[in-house]
């Protein structure tokens, strides 16, 4: 996010990119104002948690009017950098691996894979969804100005292979792997675990079934 924007909650970023997709799909459907109620209805997310997101960026809206779709979106398209694209490199071109780079985030116009990495030597060399694959031992050569990683290699590697990032530069980590990664502070690691957010959800299912 540009270093302009107000410092705000870590909660509240993670929802932006969740409002500005609506947002453009609201756009798409030419609606040209949105409550936070029907934002609301959406996103999953409570109207009084969205108009205290809105509020860190001062008055998106007004009272008895609700808010201008178009106004948003083009706000939410700054605040998210979205007219700059980040470059992604992806390690591991597994199952998981593969289906990204077959993904690669078509629905968001700010993030793109750009190379991935790997040591099968059957995929080595090769393209996967237009993303060439390159030997896990050319990390230093190919990964350029890249500052974004993810990781679906097996754990045992996951450190290493930071380790090498680290040292070439990376500032993000998506570690889909079970590894608790060690980083210097600088460096901004998201962990998901399919495996126990899966374990979690069946969890809360069996638990919790009855709450509202």
């Amino acid at each position: 996010m540009s270093n302009e924007q107000p410092k705000i909650p870590q909660a509240t970023a993670k929802r932006l990119p969740l409002y500005y997709r609506f947002l453009k799909n609201l756009h798409a459907s030419g609606k040209q104002r949105v409550s936070s109620a029907e934002l609301s209805e959406a996103v999953k997310v409570d109207s009084a948690t969205i108009r205290r997101d809105f509020s860190y960026f001062g008055a998106l809206g007004k009272k008895g009017y609700g808010y201008n779709v178009n106004y948003l979106l083009s706000f939410f398209r700054k605040t998210l950098d979205q007219d700059e694209i980040t470059e992604v490199a992806l390690f591991g071109v597994g199952n998981l691996g593969t289906a990204f780079l077959n993904y690669n985030f078509s629905k968001n116009n700010n993030t793109k894979i750009v190379v991935a990495f790997d040591v099968d030597p059957e995929k080595v060399g090769k393209e996967v969804g237009g993303v060439p694959v390159y030997h896990l031992d050319e990390l230093e050569e190919k990964l350029g100005d890249i500052t974004v990683a993810i990781l679906t290699v097996p754990a045992q590697v996951a450190q290493p292979i930071t380790d090498r990032l680290v040292q070439r530069g990376i500032k993000g980590i998506l570690n889909f792997t079970p590894a608790r990664l060690n980083v210097p502070e600088n460096i901004r690691v998201h962990h998901i675990d399919l495996a126990v957010e899966l374990q979690s959800l069946v969890y809360f299912l069996k638990h919790y079934s009855n709450d509202q």
